[in-house]
């Protein structure tokens, strides 16, 4: 790997780095468990399959809310606008509110937690969980689709949240 001025560089801070330079979308995933909702914030959201329709998205097991939802059968995973970012930050850290009446959730009986105004939920089944050294890869069979109301999508970027700007103009190559 190539690091700062061009020297090589290698190891796990080097590819945190690396991440932290390539914006992606904020999900809350959600589960309802015989303690109560649980859920948290993820940035590793990703299509695996469109036919059947899979996702996936990647947990530490370190905290209490991770080892939760790695426990659940079903989870609904919310796409969050732009607008939603406090609601992003407040799910990433221990301790903070969640699934509060100001927040949105509604809470059907025996089904993961909904946020009506997500860009868009995807909720299944799990299909799989895949363990890589700290972390748990989740695959979710996607068995129904919510789209929301519409909303430019939250990001994060740099250990931070930031919106989607102006469309980027694609410059035309010669043939």
């Amino acid at each position: 790997m190539i690091g700062a001025g061009g020297a090589r560089a290698d190891g796990a801070a080097w590819l945190r780095q690396a991440f932290r330079l390539y914006p992606s979308g904020v999900a809350i995933v959600t589960a309802a468990t015989p303690e109560g909702p649980v859920g948290l914030t993820v940035s590793s959201l990703a299509s695996v399959s469109a036919e059947p329709p899979v996702l996936s998205f990647s947990l530490s097991s370190a905290t209490r809310s991770a080892a939760a939802l790695l426990e659940a059968s079903e989870v609904a995973v919310h796409v969050l606008p732009a607008r939603r970012a406090e609601l992003a930050a407040d799910f990433a850290r221990s301790g903070a509110p969640r699934f509060t009446p100001e927040q949105g959730w509604l809470m059907p009986a025996g089904a993961p937690p909904r946020l009506p105004d997500a860009v868009v939920s995807l909720v299944g089944p799990v299909r799989d969980r895949v363990p890589v050294a700290d972390s748990v890869l989740v695959l979710v069979d996607v068995t129904s689709t919510l789209i929301g109301p519409p909303s430019a999508p939250l990001l994060h970027l740099d250990r931070g949240f930031r919106s989607v700007g102006p469309p980027a103009t694609p410059v035309a190559h010669a043939s």
